[in-house]
């Protein structure tokens, strides 16, 4: 006698809150293609899929997740996939929600490091999606600040008599560090010094040089110190730190072409950046999603993140960090060809650089941000407006400042005064400084790098013919 497959059980919690929403079936299944869409998922679902999940069926892949969060744009209030009676989905679309407290920020942050330092490669394949940078952006803005962060600490008891003052910590937890151990003002200095390390890494030799190591490093030491002991000045320096390690783990993903998985990590820095009680870094944060943005060619979010970092730090930021987020709007502009407003940043740019003073109190990731930069900047900008000759004379100053440590953004500055020299006719210059290019891109461990060659190699093709040209391309091609 052969058994009957089991019998779905209706679910009764979806039912209730598609009745709360107001939607029909038909409405629900439509929210939720149009919010594939935006995270590039082709789905087809209509009233009758709604009809089956209602029966108790379970969507597959990241359908949940999604669903979930049609309810939670809907009801205003955060929805998980249990929540609706479904079951959890893959890590897909895990990752850009903005949490709602700071223990659900190190859950999702720490859940993203962990898939990541796996055998996860599906992470490193998800789209870059554009909508999905205006719920964080705007929960970053209007949040209010979260009043808590401390974490499992009690006020001291009194002591039994005979028992010595401080406990002796047992040799294995001073190595080993678990969940629960207090965090130190030395953990926190450690984590800042591992930062600037793989930063230092991540200019030099391209962001695919060290970044699985970084992301080990979060996972294996980060996210213990997250789920230790510490009161509120120490968490937010924690938060703060752990905000800084996650935004570079976004950037080393962006520069390997990772670019779905790099807005996630910029989301989660952001949030733990306001968990750290730090605006400054949050509105930093914006700045580096601005960038991978202009470099998709989404010039109008980039345009956008750079207004709302603006508007989230005020007038009393230090002039530099005023500088680089004025910069960063400018490069949106410029994406875009909004000469005037690309123009009026720029102004806006260069006059608060040139109000900086050697005693104001820079934050440390802003300090790079100096007349190199602010000359790469304008290279980059009069070069998508076509202002060739303007573009080169930027570019070269800009090489002329830049420390040969920042190997990475000199190879891009290089790439830009070629493209200038080409604009201006100079087409021997501009192979001469094009192969130069090239030559460094084979060196690093940066996909940027590579695109940055590609794109001047497409400018090119016009000319292909010329002796120039051929030499060019003999000479690249003897280097791979």
């Amino acid at each position: 006698m052969t058994e009957r497959p089991p019998q779905r059980v209706p679910n009764r919690q979806l039912a209730a809150l598609i009745a709360e929403a107001g939607f029909s079936n038909a409405g629900l299944a439509r929210r939720v293609d149009q919010l594939g869409l935006e995270h590039g998922l082709d789905l087809r679902y209509d009233k009758t899929s709604v009809t089956r999940w209602l029966r108790g069926q379970q969507p597959r892949g990241t359908t949940p997740a999604l669903i979930a969060e049609v309810f939670t744009r809907r009801l205003g209030r955060r929805l998980s996939a249990q929540d609706l009676g479904l079951d959890a989905c893959a890590p897909v679309y895990a990752g850009l929600e903005f949490a709602a407290t700071p223990e659900e920020a190190v859950d999702i942050a720490s859940g993203l490091w962990r898939k990541d330092s796996g055998s996860h490669t599906e992470l490193r394949k998800i789209a870059f999606t554009p909508a999905g940078l205006v719920v964080p952006s705007r929960d970053w803005l209007i949040g209010r600040a979260d009043e808590r962060v401390g974490r499992g600490e009690t006020p001291p008891g009194p002591r039994v008599p005979g028992q010595p003052r401080t406990a002796t910590v047992p040799r294995q937890r001073q190595i080993d560090r678990g969940p629960g151990q207090r965090v130190t003002g030395g953990d926190i200095a450690a984590l800042r010094s591992v930062s600037e390390l793989f930063r230092a890494l991540d200019h030099a030799y391209g962001g695919g040089h060290a970044r699985q190591a970084l992301v080990r490093y979060l996972e294996h030491e980060a996210e213990p110190m997250l789920r230790g002991t510490y009161g509120e000045t120490t968490g937010r320096r924690l938060f703060a730190a752990a905000a800084d390690l996650t935004r570079l783990a976004g950037w080393t993903s962006y520069d390997i072409a990772a670019h779905g998985l790099a807005q996630r990590y910029y989301v989660q820095a952001l949030r733990l950046a306001q968990a750290a009680g730090d605006r400054a870094y949050g509105a930093y944060v914006l700045v580096t999603m601005s960038r991978q943005a202009v470099y998709l060619g989404h010039g109008r979010e980039a345009v956008q993140l750079a207004r709302v970092a603006q508007q989230g730090v005020g007038s009393g930021a230090p002039p530099v960090v005023q500088a680089l987020l004025h910069a960063a709007e400018a490069r949106g502009h410029g994406v875009l060809g909004e000469v005037r407003a690309c123009t009026a940043s720029l102004v806006r740019a260069e006059r608060a650089l040139g109000g900086a003073r050697p005693g104001d109190d820079t934050p440390h990731w802003a300090r790079s941000f100096d007349e190199a930069q602010l000359a790469d900047e304008f290279g980059h900008c009069h070069r998508d407006l076509q202002q060739y000759r303007a573009a080169a004379q930027h570019a070269e100053r800009s090489l002329q400042l830049r420390s040969p440590a920042y190997a990475r953004s000199r190879l891009f500055c290089r790439i830009v005064l070629a493209t200038a020299r080409l604009g201006l006719g100079e087409l021997d210059q501009a192979c001469t400084l094009g192969a130069e290019a090239a030559q460094q891109a084979m060196e690093m461990r940066s996909a940027r790098a590579v695109e940055y060659v590609r794109d001047f190699e497409r400018r090119l093709e016009p000319h292909r013919d010329a002796a120039a040209v051929r030499n060019y391309r003999d000479r690249v091609a003897a280097l791979l």
